[in-house]
């Protein structure tokens, strides 16, 4: 039997000054070793789900637990155990990836020999071992990527969020990205993560919940969820079918 490493009690979010709810009061349950992907159109409330299971933003209600911690009561243990990757470069571009790293290698309270090795193995694996020592500002966008995605998974993390990972990057970034995480989910870490590429999370995910208006309209395999739509081929099919075709634009 399936444990759940991530319980999700009606959690909400609306923020200051909106007359609508980013997030509905929602439950939802992902189990350990899973790769779950969060689907949705623009401004459907993935960002806002994640940062509050990550502590960076307060829900207005609810709760959550992270490996049976409750985030009420156990905020750093649940910041020790999960690893963050957001969708925007958390990285400064006058320090060379080395030093990004070692930076944000450090704030997880790891030694420095063991860091060293730890960024050395990292740089290989995802084919920056020859750019350890350029500046990010050089960095070509799939190379910041990946940069971004080491800085989030030195310390082992158990559950790792990763909002839009493979976004604007060249098709070779993207493979050797998303061949990693597979390795990374292969060694037992939990993956949770939101993405516009359908047919990217229907080869990646193992379970996926499309949430449209801040409520989970739809959960299951990929596979399941192809056969709950007739004539549906594929992912992209059903996500359209659920959320409709118009335009989701908004500032």
């Amino acid at each position: 039997m399936k444990k759940g490493i991530i319980h999700i009690n009606q959690l909400s979010k609306r923020y200051e000054d909106s007359d609508f709810f980013a997030v509905q009061p929602l439950d939802l349950t992902i189990n350990e070793n899973e790769i779950f992907g969060l689907l949705g159109p623009n401004g459907a409330g993935k960002t806002t789900l994640i940062s509050m299971l990550c502590g960076l933003i307060k829900p207005t209600s609810g709760i959550f637990e992270v490996d049976q911690l409750n985030y009420k009561n156990n905020k750093k243990q649940i910041q020790n155990l999960i690893g963050v990757v957001p969708q925007e470069y958390a990285l400064y571009p006058t320090l060379t990836a080395f030093e990004n790293l070692m930076y944000f290698g450090s704030m997880y309270g790891l030694k420095s020999n063991e860091l060293k090795n730890k960024i050395d193995q990292s740089l290989k694996e995802l084919g920056l071992e020859n750019f350890s020592n350029k500046r990010i500002k050089t960095f070509s966008g799939g190379m910041k990527r990946r940069v971004n995605l080491i800085a989030g998974i030195l310390h082992h993390p158990k559950v790792l969020f990763l909002d839009e990972p493979t976004v604007g990057v060249d098709v070779q970034s993207k493979n050797v990205i998303i061949e990693h995480l597979k390795q990374l989910n292969q060694l037992g870490t939990t993956i949770v993560y939101t993405s516009h590429h359908m047919i990217e999370a229907q080869d990646l995910c193992t379970k996926v919940a499309i949430i449209d208006h801040g409520k989970i309209i739809a959960q299951g395999t990929p596979t399941e969820l192809i056969q709950s739509i007739e004539n549906s081929k594929n992912l992209e099919g059903v996500y359209l079918n659920l959320t409709g075709g118009e335009l989701r634009d908004y500032a």
